[in-house]
C-alpha cells in the first residue's frame, strides 16, 4: 500500500508526461501540484521547451527556483493545458477547489485553458460535492454581512478562514469564508447565487473546467480518464 505522500509524488511525475514541447502550461497549486512542478522542471532540464503560467505566488516561487520560464496570465493569449489538484471531484468532473486559498487565480487560469487535467488521490472522489467546505473568496470589508447572507440563504455554518490566528489574506488581498454545505445538489444555482452577493469575488466550485482526471490509488495504480 502506498502512502498519501507517495501517491501525490507518483501523480505529479506521471502528469508531467502529458506536457508536450512548445506548450503553454497552467501550473497548479498544492501538495500534489508541487510534485508536478518538480517533474516539469526535470523535463525542462532535459530539453523540454514550455512556458508556465502560475496559479499562485507560491507556485511562481517554486517555478522560479527550478528555472522554469514564467509568464503572467496577461501575457498569454491562451493556455494549452492546466494541471492542478482538487479537494473534491464528482462523477461529472465538477470540482471543489480552494483548500490552498488559491482558487480565484486557479479558476482564471483554468478558464483560459483549452484542457484541464486534475490530479487527485481516490479519497477526493465523491458522489456529491460539499462535504469539503466550499471556499468563498470575499473582500475584507463587510465579510460578516456576506457570511450572514449565506447562512440565512442555506442554513449552513460559515467560518472565516484563519492562518496563525489571524484572518487569512489571499494573494489578491481577500479573505475566505469556508461554507459547510455537506451536500451541494444544485451546483450551478449555488455558484450563481454566491457570486451575485456583493462582496463575493468568486467561490471554489469549478463547473465544466476539468476535461480529464488522473486518480491515484492506494495500491499504486494511476487511472487516467477523459470526459
Amino acid at each position: 500500500m502506498f502512502s498519501s505522500d507517495d501517491i501525490k509524488k507518483k501523480l505529479g511525475y506521471a502528469a508531467a508526461d502529458y506536457v508536450q514541447n512548445g506548450m503553454t502550461i497552467g501550473a497548479g497549486t498544492g501538495t500534489t501540484a508541487y510534485w508536478f512542478l518538480q517533474a516539469l522542471a526535470a523535463r525542462i532540464k532535459d530539453g523540454l521547451e514550455v512556458v508556465a503560467v502560475p496559479t499562485s505566488a507560491q507556485t511562481a516561487r517554486v517555478l522560479r527556483e527550478q528555472g522554469v520560464p514564467l509568464k503572467d496570465l496577461n501575457e498569454v493569449d491562451s493556455i494549452d493545458l492546466v494541471i492542478d489538484g482538487a479537494d473534491e471531484i464528482d462523477p461529472a468532473f465538477n470540482l471543489i477547489k480552494g483548500g490552498g486559498a488559491a482558487h480565484l487565480q486557479e479558476k482564471m487560469v483554468a478558464a483560459a485553458a483549452k484542457k484541464m487535467l486534475v490530479l487527485a488521490d481516490e479519497s477526493k472522489l465523491v458522489a456529491v460535492l460539499g462535504k469539503f467546505p466550499l471556499p468563498v473568496e470575499v473582500i475584507p470589508y463587510g465579510y460578516r454581512q456576506v457570511a450572514k447572507k449565506i447562512r440565512e440563504k442555506y442554513g449552513i455554518e460559515t467560518i472565516l478562514r484563519l492562518r496563525d490566528g489571524k484572518p487569512l489574506i489571499t494573494d489578491h488581498g481577500h479573505n475566505i469564508l469556508d461554507c459547510h454545505f455537506q451536500k451541494i445538489e444544485h451546483l450551478h444555482a449555488v455558484h450563481a447565487w454566491l457570486n451575485q452577493v456583493p462582496g463575493v469575488v468568486d467561490n471554489g466550485l469549478f463547473l465544466g473546467y476539468a476535461t480529464a482526471t488522473l486518480i491515484g490509488y492506494k495500491d499504486g495504480a494511476l487511472v487516467y480518464t477523459e470526459k
